[in-house]
C-alpha cells in the first residue's frame, strides 16, 4: 500500500544522512498521505543504511499501525500532533544536525544573519521551551512557533522543520543547518553581530517567493 510514497519518505530519511543532518538511529521524516488520515513515518532505532520502502511505518492519527512490522518513531505522536492542528502541513522532518542543535543547547533563538536565513525563515528561526520526548508535548511545541518559520530549535533537543511537501520540509531543514554554522563561526569572531534589520528581511522574503526558481 503506498509503495511511491514509502519510497519517497524512505529517501527523505536517507537524505538526512547524505546531509550530515543525523547520526545514528536518530531523526525522522513523516509525510501525510494526501486526501487521508494516514501519515508514513520512519520506524523506531532503525538505522539510516537500512531504511526500505517496506520498513516504512503507516499510521492513523490516533498513533495506530496501520501497515508495517516494526514499531514507528518515538517522536510519532509529536509529527502527528502537528498533522492534527496544521491542515496545511504535510511533512515534518526531525533532526539533531550539530550546529543548529549548539544554539538549542543554549536555549537560544537563531536571528536571520544573512539574505539566505532571511529567504526561507524570515526574521529568524525561534527556540522553543523544554518539552518531552514521545508525547504530544513537543507537537505543541512545534504547532505554536510555525506559523512564521518552517523551523524550530527545539531547546536542549534539537530540529524540527515543516512543509507542505517533503522537499520543503527537508530544503528547510538543510538551509537552517548552513546557516546556523556561518553564524556559529562569525559569532565566535564577533558575539556582538547585528541580525538583518527587519525592512532588509522583508525585502529578501519577497523577492524569493516571487523570483527565485523555476515555474
Amino acid at each position: 500500500m503506498y509503495f511511491e510514497l514509502r519510497s519517497e519518505v524512505c529517501q527523505a530519511n536517507k537524505k538526512l544522512k547524505e546531509n550530515n543532518l543525523v547520526r545514528w538511529t536518530s531523526g525522522n521524516v513523516s509525510y501525510r498521505i494526501p486526501d487521508t488520515e494516514l501519515v508514513i513515518i520512519k520506524p523506531s532505532g532503525v538505522d539510516f543504511d537500512d531504511l526500505t520502502p517496506e520498513n516504512m511505518v503507516i499510521v492513523n492519527l490516533d498513533g495506530d499501525v496501520v501497515e508495517g512490522d516494526l514499531k514507528p518513531s518515538v517522536d510519532t505522536e509529536s509529527h502527528l500532533y502537528v498533522y492534527k492542528h496544521r491542515k496545511n502541513i504535510n511533512s515534518v522532518i526531525h533532526t539533531h544536525s550539530p550546529f543548529a542543535t549548539s544554539f538549542a543547547i543554549q536555549g537560544k533563538s537563531l536571528p536571520s544573519y544573512t539574505t539566505t536565513a532571511a529567504n526561507v525563515f524570515r526574521h529568524g528561526v525561534p527556540c522553543s521551551g523544554f518539552a518531552s520526548i514521545g508525547s504530544e508535548e513537543i507537537g505543541k511545541e512545534i504547532v505554536k512557533y510555525v506559523d512564521d518559520c518552517p523551523a524550530i530549535l527545539l531547546k536542549n533537543h534539537g530540529v524540527f522543520t515543516v512543509g507542505d511537501s517533503i522537499n520543503k520540509a527537508l530544503k528547510a531543514a538543510v538551509i537552517l543547518e548552513e546557516t546556523a554554522e556561518y553564524a556559529h563561526y562569525a559569532l565566535l569572531h564577533n558575539p556582538n553581530i547585528e541580525p538583518l534589520p527587519s525592512e532588509v528581511v522583508d525585502m529578501c522574503n519577497n523577492f524569493y517567493a516571487t523570483s527565485y526558481g523555476q515555474k
